[in-house]
């Protein structure tokens, strides 16, 4: 009997150690794991300068208080800037809290209230990012939400143009819709956003709390259509499975976050910047992004060339190493036979297929998740009966 409330749909595996792609649970068996904690071990399962780093400040400090100065943040902070187009850093726990922050940030620096966001996006569960999140299913049992909130269809111009008006404080979306079934923003919308933006004054926040860090094959998804966000939030990757989130932000907004404003006990703490500086030395480098995009090309290439005559599989979508397979019935015995094959995979949506690799899975990990989907995915018949 459970002690926990039963807020999570768990899987019968109990994991006991991890090393790069390979999960291994206590009877001692291995899964290739494709989950990467949600797209959070980007560097895979400890990683060893990211485990070095933590061991190191484990024996010089743990916790302060914000109001003292903390070297880790300062270093972590112009990382995210230098690689980014925002200027300001503020550091919390997890992504729900850092598009809390950017809920709070643009309706306090515009004095609007009003933010358009996607049907379909996740931006987390506190009330304010569960408002934000265009998802019926999450609101279900809450009661009246956080109101002034507009959900319009992702790459539909004209919804955004009748959406957005002079009382508009932002507009919030992800490039790539991971919850939502990995859905991939076009570049005529993303223009439009821009456009938008600029012509009414309001801000656009970018979620990038599951494609960045590299996830798709550059420091952050925003720039592979050509966004100017003026706030971005990310968390998962951030860490390498270390809580920590963060909010970048430009200049403009520098003092609607003034002192006392807004705050986090545990946000940016220590032990979780040198976690993060570790994880962004190793990620943010030419060679890395570029084998991000090099495989995520190859295994997206290859799952079209295996599954583009099954019957089940309507088509394969993705970026970098976010890469996701639609189905034509619900994914869920897939999951389970995948799982029983010895690869863990995700949904993303009832009828989607995700997966999230480590960034640096290798090629013989690529081919052989490859093979067991191909397995799996044939071994299928139109009563949604995997046959194993």
């Amino acid at each position: 009997m459970s002690a926990l409330f039963p807020t999570y749909a768990r899987w019968n595996i109990k994991p006991e150690k991890g090393i790069g792609s390979t999960l291994i649970d206590e009877s001692g068996k291995e899964f290739l794991d494709f989950i990467s904690g949600i797209a959070v071990c980007n560097l895979g399962h400890c990683h060893p300068k990211v485990t070095e780093a933590v061991k190191n400040q484990l024996d010089q400090l743990w916790h302060v208080s914000n109001l003292f100065q903390i070297k880790g943040q300062e270093k972590v902070a112009q990382l995210l800037v230098d690689h980014s187009v925002g200027d300001y850093v503020f550091f919390c726990n997890s992504g729900a809290e850092a598009n809390e922050a950017a809920i709070k940030l643009a309706r306090k620096s515009t004095g609007k209230h009003h933010i358009v966001s996607m049907k379909n996006s996740f931006h987390g569960r506190t009330l304010g990012s569960m408002a934000a999140t265009g998802q019926d299913k999450i609101h279900q049992g809450f009661g009246p939400l956080l109101t002034e909130f507009t959900y319009i269809e992702m790459n539909n111009v004209n919804s955004l143009k009748e959406a957005v008006t002079e009382d508009t404080a932002a507009i919030m979306v992800e490039v790539i819709q991971g919850e939502g079934g990995i859905r991939l923003m076009t570049e005529d919308f993303a223009q439009a956003l821009n456009v938008i933006c600029e012509q009414y004054g309001c801000l656009l926040i970018i979620d990038e709390v599951q494609t960045g860090i590299g996830r798709t094959g550059t420091a952050f998804a925003y720039e592979q259509v050509g966004l100017d966000p003026d706030i971005i939030t990310l968390a998962k990757g951030l860490g390498n499975g270390f809580p920590v989130g963060a909010l970048i932000g430009k200049e403009v907004l520098k003092e609607a976050f003034n002192p006392g404003s807004h705050g986090s006990t545990f946000g940016g703490n220590p032990l979780a910047m040198a976690a993060a500086e570790a994880v962004l030395n190793e990620v943010f480098t030419e060679s890395l992004l570029q084998s991000v995009q090099t495989k995520g090309q190859w295994f997206k290439a290859e799952l079209e060339n295996s599954l583009h005559s099954l019957p089940v599989v309507e088509e394969v979508r993705g970026k970098g190493l976010m890469m996701g397979i639609a189905c034509n019935i619900e994914v869920a015995p897939i999951i389970e036979a995948c799982r029983e094959k010895g690869l863990l995979v995700l949904p993303a949506g009832p009828k989607v297929l995700r997966l999230l690799p480590p960034l640096v899975v290798t090629d013989q990990e690529l081919k052989k998740a490859t093979e067991i989907l191909t397995d799996v995915l044939t071994a299928i018949d139109l009563k949604q009966e995997v046959k194993l």
